[in-house]
């Protein structure tokens, strides 16, 4: 039989206060280490936005401007007219489609005037 031993000197509960405050801390610093995962909006905002604006580089685009299956197959045929893998990883080209296909003309949740014309 296994025999435990208690410290009647103690309230309980008080035996490692410095333990829990360890375990605070470490998460703590693990969460603030940890980038903040952004959103796909932020990303389409962020990369698509900076040239696909009114006075930019190319014309405004909005995820409402054409259906979702549309979206889709544009990135599928690489019908943008420069090459983007230099400035949007894979991932980020997923999300973006994601974006643009969840708030597509065609979608329950259209989006128009993200960015404005």
């Amino acid at each position: 039989m296994k025999r435990i031993h208690v410290h009647r000197d103690r309230p309980a509960g008080t035996g490692r206060p410095w333990v829990a405050g360890l375990m605070i801390l470490a998460a703590a610093s693990l969460a603030a280490a940890l980038p903040a995962r952004a959103s796909d909006l932020d990303i389409f905002l962020v990369k698509c936005g900076g040239c696909h604006k009114s006075d930019g580089q190319a014309a405004p685009v909005n995820p409402a401007d054409k259906a979702g299956l549309v979206w889709k197959k544009y990135f599928k045929r690489n019908r943008h007219p420069i090459d983007l893998s230099d400035r949007i990883s894979g991932e980020e080209q997923a999300r973006i489609l994601s974006f643009l296909e969840h708030h597509a003309a065609d979608s329950d949740h259209p989006v128009a005037a993200i960015i404005p014309k």
